[in-house]
């Protein structure tokens, strides 16, 4: 609450007169000087004069956060003016996290939307709604010189914010029966919801998208991805996006945030992910003895090596959003060359033992680590580690060797790769992983040995 400001006063009242004599202006607008019209007008929009009327025509529409018009068109139920801040808070995404800054809208008739834009006139960053909801007394002031005729006005303009006639559903809203208990054969343990539609969240949600779709921006990054060059914006993406039309060749009649969307609702996608099963077969009979070819093409990593490739091909400018761009491409592809190795550590261990597995060793040593429980040769060099920089350098050696073609790379590069293919604490934890076994391998062995002696 403010003390009393006879200045704060002066400049809300200047807002408010100002909002009246633009639209005295536009009605004036193509009047001659003596049409006696003029008159007519400027009496109708004197200050006083055309508050009251305002605060008169206020009852024909409703601020609303929540709307049901959006549900049905033809529903004549209530609608909710529910403050963000007032709302539960919780972890899901809901009007709750729209904070101070939230764009309200208004359902009824459009011809009394001018009282609503005038209520959502701003001083100081607060709406003139939210000042009149708080009981601001320079706001009340601002609005008539008598302290009785202030609060009537402010009563009949935040009036709008509450429901009509108490609260009330619809026989064309929607209703369903929600298990708020813990019995679903006992009635009583139900609540019966009357859904809303969330107006204010959706139009946050229309806003950021919009954004995202057409802002100056996003254009600038996706014609820097078309032209193959840097850029540090983001670029978003939404999939199967839907848009749902309300209110058809009159969004008003919904409310006016609709109105301002002409009508388009987004919808996102909210599909279950589509899992495609890939066929992984063992390594048994490979080129050169590695899984490197195999595992360049699939598509994924295909895709990765192109746009690494393409990227450095642009010729960037040696900086830390190259640097960066670059390693997130790298990392990309070290990620599907650990999912790969994943898929095949699922098989039954001792896969590379087969006589027709051609395998380089450091390979198996990685590929097949289980193997280790059952051989005790194979366990020592596993122990030992020594593949480790084997396996890095042979995934340097085959990045190089897809890249060389279009591109001059050489020691410094295979040096790179190799290093960042898996820092020491990624082999180390796989080494932790698996040293519980091996122990128990250990022992195993010298208990066999003691009972030979």
């Amino acid at each position: 609450m403010h003390d009393p400001s006879p200045r704060r006063q002066s400049e809300i009242r200047a807002l408010i007169e100002a909002f009246i004599a633009e639209r005295l202006a536009s009605k004036l607008e193509g009047l001659s000087d003596d049409d006696p019209k003029r008159a007519t007008l400027q009496a109708q929009y004197a200050p006083a004069t055309w508050l009251a009327d305002a605060a008169r025509r206020a009852g024909q529409i409703q601020a609303v956060t929540h709307t049901l018009k959006a549900i049905h068109p033809d529903a004549k139920g209530s609608n909710l003016y529910c403050l963000p801040s007032a709302l539960p808070q919780h972890q899901l995404v809901g009007s709750h996290c729209l904070g101070d800054d939230f764009a309200g809208d208004v359902v009824g008739n459009a011809a009394a939307l001018d009282v609503y834009k005038l209520l959502k006139l701003e001083h100081d960053g607060q709406p003139l709604l939210s000042l009149l909801l708080a009981n601001d007394g320079d706001a009340l002031a601002a609005l008539h010189g008598d302290a009785e005729q202030a609060q009537n006005l402010a009563e009949a303009f935040t009036s709008i914010t509450r429901p009509r006639d108490g609260l009330a559903s619809h026989t064309h809203g929607k209703q369903l029966y929600w298990l708020a208990g813990d019995d679903p054969h006992n009635d009583a343990h139900f609540h019966l919801l009357a859904p809303l539609y969330a107006s204010s969240l959706a139009h946050r949600v229309y806003l950021g998208i919009q954004a995202d779709r057409f802002g100056e921006p996003a254009k600038e990054a996706r014609q820097a991805r078309r032209d193959k060059q840097v850029h540090p914006g983001v670029i978003h993406e939404y999939p199967q996006l839907a848009v749902q039309k309300l209110g058809g060749t009159k969004p008003q009649n919904i409310s006016q945030l609709n109105s301002e969307r002409r009508g388009d609702n987004y919808l996102l996608a909210s599909l279950p992910p589509s899992w495609q099963q890939r066929d992984v077969r063992l390594p048994i009979r490979t080129p050169d003895g590695s899984i490197f070819p195999a595992f360049g093409k699939r598509p994924a990593v295909a895709e990765l090596v192109r746009s690494l490739r393409d990227f450095l091909l642009s010729g960037p400018p040696p900086n830390v959003h190259t640097r960066n761009s670059r390693d997130e491409l790298l990392t990309e592809l070290i990620d599907e060359l650990l999912q790969y190795a994943a898929e095949l550590w699922a098989f039954e261990p001792g896969w590379s033992a087969k006589p027709e597995c051609n395998l380089n060793r450091a390979e198996q040593l990685w590929l097949d680590y289980r193997r280790a429980g059952q051989d005790a040769v194979f366990a020592s060099e596993w122990r030992r580690m020594a593949w480790v920089d084997e396996i890095r350098q042979r995934f340097a050696n085959w990045l190089n060797a897809r890249l060389v073609s279009k591109l001059s790379v050489g020691d410094v590069e295979n040096s790179y790769w190799a290093k960042q293919f898996g820092s020491d604490a990624l082999w180390l934890d796989l080494n932790g992983l698996n040293q519980a076994w091996l122990k128990q391998f250990e022992r195993e062995q010298r208990d066999l040995g003691d009972e030979h002696e």
